[in-house]
């Protein structure tokens, strides 16, 4: 029996970044462009870590995943159906569970750890 190698993410690790923009049907404020630096995913493509940044601008959200955040620099508020704000900047911690709907918009370019969970994937 063998052990799966422990991964180091080391922020002078060359990760190649994907950028990219939102669907128009999701777009209500702006046309943030946005990246991804994808620094693992398992064989299954359930779990996902990485980091994302986005310019200013607000869109609609539907989470199937669960995600963790940290907020690496920047200010943005999530909001959910019923009109609850959540404001998080750089330090913040949180989840997204999965089943979450309603808004995140950025006011300050927001770059990101995640750590996302999607079980229903493949």
């Amino acid at each position: 029996m063998s052990m799966a190698a422990v991964r180091i993410f080391a922020a002078a690790d060359p990760v190649a970044a994907e950028e990219y923009f939102l669907p128009p049907h999701k777009l209500l404020q702006g046309n943030p462009r946005q990246t991804v630096w994808m620094h693992y995913t398992d064989p299954s493509a359930k779990f996902m870590v990485g980091i994302w940044h986005s310019e200013r601008g607000r869109w609609t959200i539907l989470y199937t995943e669960e995600e963790f955040c940290r907020i690496l620099e920047g200010v943005s508020v999530l909001t959910d159906q019923a009109g609850t704000q959540v404001t998080v900047r750089a330090g913040d911690e949180f989840v997204i569970p999965a089943g979450f709907s309603g808004t995140w918009e950025v006011l300050e370019p927001t770059r990101k750890r995640f750590v996302i969970y999607e079980a229903g994937a493949h």
